[in-house]
């Protein structure tokens, strides 16, 4: 994953970029018919059940659109949360709260969704030792927003986009002529450059777990779309030479199972690609 600082700067994109589509010119609604000087307070009220995420990201918006609004914290990030909580209190300019509404919402929400849908998967692999990870099947342009979703609910991130990690899939093996091909090109470029990236490389069957172990240097073995019978194999064939995640259609019926083949990871877009907002609401008190 990308350093602190780097994902400080994507949320920091992400509000500015987020605040100019949603309220461009002016919050018209809200100009129209509310006093600059009115003071108001709002809460955060929960209608749903999951995970609770995004609330320090909220203090974020709020502190971007009007420092002066204070925010009075109830339940945290990862919290579970049931129909009725209040997560947050905000109090300050009310046409500031207005401004901000949306865009706390809209991402609160979603960030909710997906650590309560991490959760669940992080649970369903109780005992097991492997872990969850997320992918880049992102919303594109909150990508940071959902990998800190996964985190909250218990998962791990992958990588976070193309210039962070390298990972050899399909495509690229087969458009390099081959594993052998893939892997010695890379590391030479990897050497010309003077990058310091973890290579991942796809296999798609047992021969080409073998040809990865022949080539080395690998950081971690992805095995996609193997049944449970080869998973196993492919552990064995890998043992302790470098790391093993499955992917590949994996759900909540077949993850436990592809988990108990040993595999350190498991990786599921369906985290960030599949969800259902939770319903949360921004109400005046």
């Amino acid at each position: 994953m990308i350093s602190k600082a780097q994902f400080e700067k994507e949320i920091e994109l992400i509000i500015s970029n987020a605040i100019r589509e949603d309220v461009g010119e002016g919050d018209h609604s809200s100009l129209a018919c509310i006093p600059d000087t009115a003071k108001g307070k709002a809460k955060l009220l929960v209608k749903d059940e999951g995970i609770l995420a995004g609330v320090e990201f909220a203090k974020q918006v709020f502190a971007y659109v009007d420092p002066t609004l204070e925010i009075e914290v109830l339940l945290n990030d990862g919290d579970q949360i049931k129909y009725g909580d209040i997560a947050f209190y905000v109090h300050g300019s009310s046409q500031s709260i207005l401004k901000a509404e949306r865009l706390v919402l809209n991402a609160m929400q979603r960030m909710s969704a997906i650590a309560t849908k991490t959760n669940h998967f992080v649970s369903l692999l109780e005992g097991t030792g492997t872990k969850v990870l997320d992918t880049r099947k992102t919303t594109p342009g909150i990508r940071a927003l959902e990998k800190w979703a996964v985190k909250i609910g218990g998962g791990v991130n992958h990588r976070f986009a193309l210039y962070d990690m390298i990972m050899l899939k399909d495509n690229h093996i087969d458009f390099a002529g081959g594993i052998d091909e893939a892997i010695e090109l890379t590391k030479m470029y990897l050497k010309n450059n003077n990058l310091d990236l973890k290579i991942i490389v796809e296999a798609r069957d047992l021969e080409e777990i073998n040809a990865i172990l022949k080539a080395g240097g690998v950081y971690r073995i992805l095995i996609d779309n193997f049944n449970y019978e080869d998973t196993k194999k492919a552990v064995e064939l890998i043992g302790d030479k470098c790391l093993t995640e499955s992917s590949g259609g994996i759900n909540e019926e077949t993850i436990r199972k592809y988990a108990e083949c040993g595999v350190d990871y498991i990786s599921s877009g369906a985290l960030t690609h599949s969800v259902y907002n939770l319903d949360l609401s921004l109400k005046a008190v």
